[in-house]
């Protein structure tokens, strides 16, 4: 199940790849996520923290790097509990000049597993929302002084 949001921002391409070709980052902005570890050429861990507060971490392999242009990364989700939920799981991040600034794409690529095939809706809806949050925080991140 494929999804995509987009919008432009009022901000020069090379100010946003700043923050989105980062992975570093992905805490400023990307929703739920509270920290990144691991960081490298190969990939790198999200941390979330749970309703309880434990932490989980979810891994993820960069698997297309173009610069000021795109960041796809794949989970890592063999031997992990979200492999009960999802075989496979991907992220996409797609920018373009746009007039007067930068039109950002992030599109998620998940496809459910288990009993979670049956309650597709609820997936796209939940996708559809990371999304826009996403959308949201990078707005409010990189608006303009």
């Amino acid at each position: 199940m494929k999804l995509g949001r987009e919008r432009v921002l009022r901000v020069a391409p090379d100010e946003v790849w700043a923050v989105v070709g980062d992975p570093g980052q992905l805490g400023r902005w990307w929703p739920r996520v509270e920290r990144v570890e691991s960081l490298d050429a190969a990939g790198f861990t999200e941390v979330y923290r749970t309703k309880d507060g434990k932490p989980v971490r979810a891994d993820f392999r960069i698997a297309a790097l173009e610069d000021e242009r795109e960041l796809r990364v794949v989970q890592q989700l063999e031997g992990t509990p979200f492999a009960r939920v999802f075989s496979k799981a991907s992220k996409r991040i797609l920018l373009e000049p746009a007039d007067g600034g930068t039109r950002v794409r992030l599109e998620l690529d998940q496809s459910p597993a288990g009993m979670a095939r049956f309650g597709g809706f609820m997936v796209k809806g939940a996708m559809r929302k990371q999304l826009d949050d996403g959308l949201d925080a990078l707005a409010r991140l990189l608006a303009p002084a």
